[in-house]
């Protein structure tokens, strides 16, 4: 089977491959502004349709007690992607822009291979929870906690890690016996929409239990969160975006689970190799040209070694240069799209007009006439307070700021709305665990230390999001509880 359409992809409603009622829209390789193919453009009817197969699914069917079954089901999606890996990851770089080593990674490989994790666990959980004997208002009762379904998951995914962010929903989502509507965003349709065609052609999944519905229409999104037939709302996105899901999904008190933005902090103690850890601050920004929510955007550097650090920052961002995505080697590829590039280099003019220096970078690259692409950019000069500190870019764009010791590095690296996520570099073990435990954020490395895998939670504190995605506590979002007792 050919994964590329001929045409269009389709969306998946109801165990069928259909056009989208909107027709079909373009999509743009982001390094070279060429489109590439169309992708189907759903309309309120195909969302309508899809919510509802979603619906009948899970409340007419078995799907969301049949343990073994669901297992099986994820188990041949992880097989039958992985037979078509190749395509998969020549499709990702060329959507998504990302440079083609990460598709062995967090761009393709990575998610699909976790969904035999989530197999296990629908296999393995504890599905009922002997609570024993106890003796309310003197009765003998014998209670037990059983785990059900939550029920339908409307999910809202973004384009910067579409196949890693579309796993981690609906992977945990079918394990724990739920149905899915899976909304992408539109800049990346085909990392969904061929999961779909591959799910409807070479998996036993019943119809209705997955559905994913492609849209140019960002109101799509409001809709899918709006619906009361819609049970729990998974969106991955901007702080601000994700404000407006909760407001949304209020109407109907629909549980929600986001996760939003970061501002992390990169914090290297004054017994760090300086060199190295500047090094791994410049390549962790460049890294798909920045575009992560978890990756380190500040660097906090001693303020006696600041000189030190812009030299060693600098240095090792001109070895990582925005290039094609496509050749090997390469750390930065584009931006997304020419908005992202706007946005990105409105940021680095505002650091400029703030009283920053932009130590390299702060361009287009001279070698590039086509393509979304930014230099990676390190900005001095500034202190936390700044807006390009404060607010979340997206793009490689570090930003350095001197601390004045430890406590100092921690109350900068509090002093953000967000807590997603953070590093830090030193050598006194006790030093470095005041500084993990002092910072407020959901995830944390030490000397490059990588947290990043299927059965780790990731999520964050503060304005960063609600509840946790990946490892059981992901899971545990998908499911409700039921106490039941019965006379001893």
């Amino acid at each position: 089977m050919a994964l590329r359409p001929e045409t269009s992809s389709e969306l998946l409603i109801d165990g069928k491959l259909v056009p989208g009622s909107a027709g079909a829209f373009d999509i743009v390789n982001p390094a070279t502004e060429a489109v590439i193919g169309q992708a189907a453009d759903a309309g309120a009817d195909d969302l309508d349709a899809a919510i509802d197969a979603a619906r009948r699914a899970f409340d007419t069917t078995d799907w969301s007690r049949d343990h073994a079954f669901r297992a099986t089901c994820l188990r041949q999606l992880r097989d039958a992607l992985l037979a078509h890996s190749e395509e998969f990851r020549a499709l990702a770089t060329e959507e998504i822009g990302c440079p083609s080593f990460l598709t062995g990674g967090p761009q393709f490989e990575g998610p699909v291979n976790d969904l035999g994790y989530f197999a296990d666990l629908a296999d393995n959980y504890q599905w009922t929870q002997d609570l024993g004997e106890a003796k309310p208002m003197g009765i003998p009762n014998v209670r037990e906690i059983r785990y059900e379904a939550a029920g339908v998951v409307g999910a809202i995914t973004p384009w910067n890690f579409p196949h890693q962010i579309n796993f981690a929903k609906i992977g945990p989502a079918l394990a724990a016996g739920c149905t899915v509507v899976l909304k992408p965003a539109p800049d990346t349709p085909w990392a969904a929409a061929l999961v779909g065609k591959v799910i409807a052609e070479e998996t036993d999944f019943p119809p209705g239990v997955v559905n994913i519905v492609t849209s140019s229409d960002h109101a799509l999104g409001e809709q899918l969160v709006r619906d009361p037939r819609v049970d729990i709302v998974s969106f991955t996105g901007s702080t601000a975006t994700g404000r407006k899901v909760m407001v949304a999904a209020s109407e109907t008190l629909t549980k929600v689970f986001l996760e939003l933005g970061g501002k992390s902090a990169f914090i290297v103690l004054d017994d760090a190799d300086l060199r190295g850890a500047c090094s791994m601050a410049a390549f962790n920004v460049v890294t798909h040209a920045g575009q992560g929510c978890a990756i380190t955007t500040r660097l906090l550097v001693p303020r006696e070694k600041l000189d030190e650090a812009i030299t060693a920052t600098r240095d090792a961002m001109a070895g990582l240069p925005a290039d094609d995505p496509a050749k090997p080697g390469t750390i930065c590829g584009p931006l997304i799209s020419a908005k992202q590039r706007e946005r990105v280099e409105s940021y680095i003019k505002l650091a400029v007009d703030e009283g920053g220096t932009v130590e390299i970078g702060g361009g287009r690259p001279a070698s590039k006439e086509k393509g979304y692409f930014v230099e990676p950019t390190l900005i001095s000069g500034l202190d936390n307070s700044a807006r390009v500190a404060q607010e979340e870019i997206f793009g490689p764009v570090l930003v350095i700021i001197p601390h004045d010791g430890d406590d100092d590095a921690i109350r900068i690296a509090n002093d953000s709305p967000y807590g997603l996520s953070g590093m830090v570099y030193g050598t006194d073990e006790t030093r470095i665990n005041h500084v993990v435990n002092g910072v407020r954020t959901g995830t944390m490395g030490v000397n490059g230390g990588i947290w990043y895998a299927a059965d780790v939670p990731f999520g964050g504190y503060k304005q960063s999001g609600i509840g946790r995605e990946m490892g059981v506590a992901g899971f545990e979002e998908y499911l409700e509880s039921k106490a039941v007792a019965r006379p001893a």
